[in-house]
C-alpha cells in the first residue's frame, strides 16, 4: 500500500466519526450476514458505475477511469461469494440499504446538471470511504487472522475508490467548489451515523 493510501486510512479518509468498536464483534458472530451484505455492496458499486458511464458517456477521463473499476468490483463479488462457498455459508436475500438510502436524500435533485454530477461523485466517494473505514476495522480487530488478511486487500482497494472519485470531481469541477461539498457530505454523513443502530449484519 503506497503511502497517500497509508494516510488516507490512517485519517480514516476524513471521515468525522469512527465505527463504533462493538460493531467488529457483531460481524465476526454473523459471518454469514456480514459476507452476503458485503456481496450484495460489491454487486452495486459494480452496477452504479456501469450507471455513471452510461449517464456521463461523453466525459472521456471518467469513462476511462471507471471501466476498470466495474471490473474490479465484479471480481470482489466473486471473491466474497467463493469465500461464503468455501465456509459452506449460503448468500442471502439483499436487504435495504439504509445507511445508503440516507444519504440519497442530501443529493442535489433540483440543481443544475454540475451539481448532480458533484453529488454523484461525492456520494460514491463516501460511501467508498465507509466501506474502507469498516474493513480497517474488520482488518484489524477480527480474531479469525485469514479474515483480516481478507479484509486488508478490500481496505487498500475501497481507499483508491474513494479518492478517484474525488479525483474526477475536481478533474470537471472547480476544486473550491467539490471541496466545500464535500466538508457539507462530512459533516452530513457524521450526523447520519450518529443516528445509525450498531449491527453486524451488513458494512453499512
Amino acid at each position: 500500500m503506497n503511502q497517500k493510501l497509508s494516510e488516507d486510512t490512517r485519517n480514516i479518509l476524513g471521515l468525522q466519526l469512527p465505527t463504533d468498536p462493538r460493531w467488529v464483534n457483531l460481524a465476526e458472530i454473523q459471518l454469514e450476514e456480514i459476507l452476503t451484505d458485503h456481496a450484495y455492496c460489491e454487486q452495486k458499486a459494480a452496477l452504479t458505475c456501469i450507471s455513471l458511464i452510461q449517464k456521463n458517456f461523453d466525459k472521456e477521463l471518467l469513462v476511462d477511469e471507471l471501466s476498470p473499476i466495474v471490473t474490479e468490483e465484479w471480481g470482489h463479488f466473486r471473491m466474497v461469494i467463493a469465500e461464503l462457498k468455501k465456509r459452506n455459508l449460503k448468500l442471502g436475500k439483499p436487504r435495504k440499504d439504509i445507511y445508503v438510502n440516507k444519504l440519497i436524500t442530501f443529493q442535489k435533485k433540483d440543481g443544475s446538471p454540475e451539481q448532480r454530477f458533484l453529488d454523484n461523485m461525492l456520494i460514491m466517494a463516501l460511501i467508498e470511504a465507509r466501506s474502507c473505514e469498516r474493513f480497517k476495522r474488520l482488518s484489524e480487530g477480527m480474531d479469525d487472522k485469514y479474515m483480516r488478511n481478507f479484509y486488508r486487500k478490500f481496505m487498500e482497494s475501497e481507499a483508491g475508490h474513494y479518492t478517484l472519485f474525488i479525483t474526477l470531481a475536481e478533474h470537471y469541477i472547480d476544486k473550491k467548489i467539490v471541496r466545500k461539498r464535500w466538508a457539507a457530505w462530512l459533516q452530513y454523513e457524521k450526523e447520519l451515523m450518529k443516528s445509525e443502530e450498531v449491527r453486524g449484519d451488513r458494512i453499512h
